[in-house]
């Protein structure tokens, strides 16, 4: 899943509800720039966080994967010599 984009698209949408806000409220254009300059910050800023916890998740779920299937490879090789006497002795 691509999730490059994630900060810059949170960060867009809120920038677009902010300004519609303020021209609909009437906010001078001083306090209009300075309202979308920290909405702006803040959800790139909680943009990045969502995507690096997202991408910790994901890095977690493949660690757990690889170490489920190193069991599952262990349990299958020492099954298989097991296997192999008993065919060699039949």
């Amino acid at each position: 899943m691509n999730r490059k984009n994630l900060p810059l698209f949170l960060m867009l949408v809120a920038g677009a509800i902010t300004a519609i806000m303020t021209f609909a409220l009437g906010y001078s254009l001083k306090s209009k720039l300075l309202a979308l300059l920290v909405v702006l910050i803040i959800f790139y800023l909680l943009g990045s966080l969502i995507k690096w916890l997202l991408d910790l998740f994901e890095k977690q779920n493949e660690e757990k994967k690889q170490e489920e299937g190193e069991v599952i490879e262990k349990e299958e090789s020492e099954l298989k010599p097991e296997e192999q006497g008993e065919e060699g002795h039949g």
